[in-house]
């Protein structure tokens, strides 16, 4: 698996897997309660996007959003759904994690669904060491949201 850093998301295997995971949140939680970010939204400077790819084959997606200079966010963590069960959330997620610790946070959170479709994304999460906590930055309680954090 190879990850590269993606700086202006025009490649149309990436806008189409970001369209699939925004249909995906559409049918799994409501209207309100959907944080994942379109194009213009992981184009923002505060926003570092990485693809997952094996040769031509696009597998995943994740972003890093800073939210001040010693906690980050993962954003759009994404496995296409033809690459699924491959360990491709998890090399992502641990590229995710390296790239918090250069850039010298000192915790790192993420929000995702508290719906049974969400479920293989808590315990991936889980399984790195990520703990329930209460929304942070703008978020709001909100019971479709679940959210994590880990200290680096």
């Amino acid at each position: 698996m190879d990850i590269r850093l993606d700086r202006d998301l025009t490649d149309h295997r990436i806008i189409s897997l970001l369209q699939e995971h925004l249909r995906d949140m559409a049918r799994h939680s409501p209207p309100e309660s959907i944080h994942a970010l379109d194009l213009d939204g992981l184009r923002r400077p505060e926003l570092s996007f990485w693809t997952v790819w094996d040769g031509d084959d696009l597998l995943g997606c994740g972003a890093l959003k800073q939210l001040d200079a010693a906690h980050g966010e993962i954003k759009s963590m994404r496995t296409a759904n033809a690459h699924r069960r491959r360990g491709v959330a998890a090399a992502m997620l641990r590229h995710l994690l390296d790239q918090a610790a250069a850039r010298s946070y000192r915790r790192l959170s993420l929000e995702t669904g508290s719906m049974a479709a969400f479920e293989p994304a808590r315990r991936l999460y889980a399984s790195f060491g990520f703990d329930f906590c209460g929304p942070f930055d703008s978020y709001v309680d909100d019971p479709n949201s679940v959210f994590m954090t880990r200290l680096l």
